[in-house]
């Protein structure tokens, strides 16, 4: 096989007068198999499974085990040809089964679950945007309504809450 790779996925290249060129397109398929439209079992895995099944994945956790020894944070896939391993790059999205969230890459480690942008748009109409100053609570006045003081402070206690508005 070749030692040229892609600058992204490390996949193989061919090389002129190269012979056995399906090994090194093989092994280039194998890898994008694992790293396009990604889908582990698994985050965070350190010990290979026993009897891995043919298409399976897992993200490799910290410290790893067995099979997997240096190949921490990589996507780990199990193929007819054992194990493949991909390198996982800043930005890079991979549906995790087990939690039944996606991982996403970043800053060399991976976080499930977490969603993160500057506004929630819902058919082209923004719902949620930057978190704007705190709402004071009522305070004052000369006639005091309990019943929508207490509606008041539930509603904004909700919306705090929820990290919606400032408090």
């Amino acid at each position: 096989m070749s030692d040229d790779t892609t600058p992204r996925l490390a996949l193989p290249l061919l090389q002129p007068g190269q012979a056995q060129k399906e090994t090194t397109h093989n092994e280039a398929l194998a890898l994008l198999d694992l790293a396009v439209q990604a889908s582990v079992l698994a985050v965070g895995t350190n010990v290979p499974p026993a009897n891995p099944v043919a298409g399976n994945a897992w993200i490799v956790g910290t410290a790893p085990t067995g099979g997997w020894v240096g190949q921490a944070r990589t996507i780990a896939g199990w193929t007819s040809g054992g194990w493949r391993f991909v390198a996982p790059r800043d930005g890079m999205a991979v549906w995790s089964v087990a939690d039944g969230q996606v991982a996403r890459f970043a800053s060399g480690a991976w976080t499930v679950g977490v969603l993160a942008g500057s506004r929630v748009s819902i058919g082209g109409v923004d719902v949620v945007g930057p978190r704007r100053a705190a709402i004071p609570d009522p305070s004052g006045g000369a006639v005091i309504d309990v019943q929508a003081r207490a509606a008041i402070f539930a509603i904004l206690g909700c919306l705090r809450g929820h990290g919606l508005i400032g408090g």
